[in-house]
């Protein structure tokens, strides 16, 4: 059977062409056109964009196992945390002397707490390519061993999705304790530089913009590339009917927990690339209303598609933030009202109705004799 082409000739140039406004146009209207100019992108958009395409990054990441494995997880949010956190704590013990309390190993909250030594989880935070690894590692090992027991098990459909769900807030409860010694209720903040550069300096919030655009664009790539392989092909068997899928000799759990560690762990680097843009990761990102709100995105974008699930995170994101500072009180029954939209006029999300729309004008635009003869 012949393999898919990862990208047909239009999705290249398309892609290449979003490359090109993400990494070099984006960047140089931030910086080239003189400051005032009707050219320049204010710098506190910046942030704001990287901000946007870390979330595209966690809409794929659950496109990649809802759209194309059936695995409605409602429960990514905590793995987006997770990879927070372990860039946060590198960020914390970066800021060393300059704290408040100028404690060179201990982070302000746990001086406040009167902790005498720095708490085993944190030993190696202090070095990048460490706190790197485990913002992988960590949202990795989580969902392996979650998705081991879940699907071994065969839990499926909604109970897997509830089950997701108390996973999420049983960690919400967790890290809000401060005995767990990662910052209670306040979280981690007060970022002053990464390797070495500082962090509230334009320069490094527009690197940072560039290596997530990067990113995003690398992790498209990844998802596509299993999408259309054999093994993709695989997932869509498990997605339509799993129990036939097991009948004919497949190993239906390894496929499942293999693309759900995956998506952790793009879950994982997108929650690491978040806190340094943001400034401040706390328990409030394992809310529960968080990962639903990331199932929001995918099914306005399209579900199994890859770039619904980025185009999906884009607009209703930029949506929120219109709407959260012009009227802050609609937001919720905005978003309420959008998801009752796409569920009963555009199940298909974004881009099935903008193929419906383009199937009509071409029905529309044959004559009707050729019609008619069609229909004969």
């Amino acid at each position: 059977m012949q393999r898919t082409p990862l990208l047909g000739r239009t999705g290249w140039l398309v892609f290449l062409a979003s490359a090109l406004v993400a990494v070099v146009l984006i960047p140089l209207l931030a910086t080239v056109p003189a400051p005032g100019s009707a050219f320049r992108i204010p710098a506190y958009l910046v942030p704001l964009f990287g901000k946007y395409l870390c979330y595209a990054i966690l809409a794929l990441a659950l496109d990649l196992i809802w759209g194309y494995a059936g695995i409605l997880s409602l429960g990514h949010g905590a793995f987006f945390a997770l990879g927070g956190y372990a860039m946060g704590m590198y960020l914390m013990r970066q800021i060393g002397t300059r704290g408040v309390y100028g404690d060179p190993i201990l982070p302000d909250f746990m001086v406040f707490l009167n902790w005498r030594d720095l708490p085993l989880p944190w030993w190696g935070f202090g070095n990048f390519a460490y706190a790197a690894f485990m913002a992988l590692a960590v949202p990795g090992v989580l969902a392996a061993a979650f998705g081991w027991f879940a699907f071994r098990s065969r839990v499926t459909g909604v109970y897997l999705s509830i089950i997701t769900q108390a996973m999420t807030y049983a960690l919400l409860l967790a890290f809000f304790r401060n005995d767990m010694g990662f910052g209670g209720n306040n979280g981690l903040t007060d970022f002053k530089e990464i390797l070495g550069y500082d962090i509230q300096a334009p320069s490094t919030r527009i690197g940072l913009y560039v290596v997530t655009a990067v990113a995003l664009g690398l992790a498209f790539l990844i998802c596509r590339f299993v999408v259309t392989t054999r093994f993709g092909r695989l997932l869509l068997a498990v997605r339509d009917a799993e129990s036939r899928v097991r009948f004919l000799g497949y190993s239906t759990t390894g496929a499942k927990l293999f693309v759900f560690v995956l998506s952790a762990l793009l879950c994982g680097l997108a929650g690491a690339l978040y806190v340094p843009q943001v400034g401040i990761i706390n328990p409030g990102e394992f809310q529960p209303g968080n990962s639903i709100e990331v199932a929001i995105w995918v099914a306005v974008g399209g579900r199994g598609t890859l770039v619904g699930a980025i185009l999906g995170a884009l607009v209703v994101n930029f949506i929120k933030t219109w709407l959260t500072g012009a009227a802050p009180e609609l937001w919720l029954f905005a978003l309420g009202a959008l998801f009752i939209i796409v569920t009963l006029a555009m199940p298909q999300g974004i881009l099935g109705l903008a193929a419906r729309l383009k199937r009509w004008r071409r029905l529309s635009s044959v004559p009707v004799g050729v019609e008619e003869t069609a229909h004969d």
